[in-house]
């Protein structure tokens, strides 16, 4: 896979319809993030303001001054979308705080708020939880240390004043996880209707080093950093199956992504799974693969609704006929892989399951046999 995006593929990422922007189209997305904003408003008595930001940013910006280490595994190709050594596609909305704090020319410790969302990329997994470009927001509200009655449960405050909001039929779990920009932070998983954990995002206090670079006194002024995925947040909140059903062009699908009400199914179609046994790369994982596909047939997508990994071999451990019939070359493994294919809104015929399954497997076999499906 190459390191930097082409031409087509940069035009392609910048042309997606941003679900969370009023000015390209209403959606129920932008209902989620008033409800956001209201919840933090009514908390803090402080009044949010929103930005939305270029996708396509500097390296600097969506890393090095979020305080990310130069070797961290988030910089990695593999994950992020670069451009250039010095330009990338945003690989989360955060990008856009470094800048907004030290735009401040007034320091005095006082309750401030911003609110910035949009969609950000990746390369990730195909299954009916992950896109390659959802949408996020951001949420960080600076505070006077002297007006934080109980710091230990400011974060707890603020998760619970949104995740009400947006998620009041959703029991939550926190787990600590940390975070480049924040202290003591939590991940955030709902509890869906089919009783799975749902990451949702991660909450933390901002880390007093980010404020003292942006030219804030970390003596005097804390606050709370939010990062959560809307596209996850409202596929909980309206009981949607999967997560293409957001984007999916269907009429019928797109009146009932206006509001916030529960999913009325358009239609139930069977599943259609093939499996298929490939050469691959030693470092080919999922999030690679999702990629690879994700590229390659943007006009199938809506199709797949999960590619997942069965098992993998390395090659050393094969026998020699399984070798031969893979053509595997050195260095590289056996993973075998089931697709799941389901249209959103119709069946998928024998013969387009197998057009669709031939199609898969030559972007990603990279053996020297070919083995079709007729």
């Amino acid at each position: 896979m190459s390191t930097h995006l082409t031409a087509d593929q940069l035009v392609d990422a910048l042309t997606l319809r941003d679900l969370s922007n009023p000015n390209q189209g209403a959606h129920a997305m932008q209902l989620l993030l008033d409800d956001i904003q209201h919840a933090i408003e009514s908390l803090y008595d402080c009044e949010l303001q929103r930005l939305s930001g270029h996708p396509l940013v500097r390296v600097q910006d969506n890393y090095d001054a979020l305080g990310y280490p130069e070797d961290g595994p988030a910089r990695e190709s593999r994950y992020s979308r670069y451009l250039s050594k010095r330009w990338m596609l945003r690989t989360q909305t955060s990008c856009l705080v470094p800048e907004w704090l030290s735009s401040w020319r007034d320091k005095t410790p006082r309750k401030l708020g911003l609110l910035c969302s949009g969609r950000v990329y990746r390369r990730d997994s195909i299954d009916r939880l992950h896109v390659g470009e959802p949408h996020q927001v951001d949420v960080w509200v600076l505070l006077p240390v002297s007006e934080v009655t109980h710091p230990k449960t400011m974060l707890r405050e603020a998760i619970d004043a949104v995740m009400t909001a947006v998620l009041p039929d959703h029991p939550l779990h926190l787990e600590a996880s940390s975070h480049p920009y924040t202290r003591d932070g939590v991940q955030l998983e709902a509890l869906s209707e089919r009783n799975q954990l749902v990451e949702v995002g991660e909450c933390g206090r901002i880390d007093p080093a980010l404020l003292g670079r942006h030219g804030w006194d970390p003596e005097k002024v804390t606050g709370v950093a939010m990062g959560l995925g809307l596209d996850r947040i409202l596929m909980l909140r309206k009981h949607l199956p999967d997560i293409r059903l957001l984007h999916n062009s269907d009429h019928r699908i797109v009146a009932q992504m206006q509001d916030l009400e529960r999913w009325r199914p358009v239609s139930y179609q069977p599943a259609v799974v093939r499996d298929l046994s490939i050469a691959a790369e030693s470092d080919m994982d999922s999030e690679v693969l999702g990629d690879r596909v994700r590229e390659a047939i943007p006009e199938r997508l809506d199709w797949m609704e999960a590619i997942e990994i069965v098992s993998e071999t390395a090659g050393d451990d094969l026998p020699a006929v399984a070798v031969d019939r893979l053509g595997l070359m050195p260095g590289q493994k056996n993973v075998l892989l089931r697709l799941t294919m389901r249209h959103p809104t119709r069946s998928i015929g024998r013969d387009e399951a197998n057009d669709l399954r031939n199609r898969v497997y030559q972007i990603l076999h990279q053996g020297s046999v070919t083995v079709l499906a007729q």
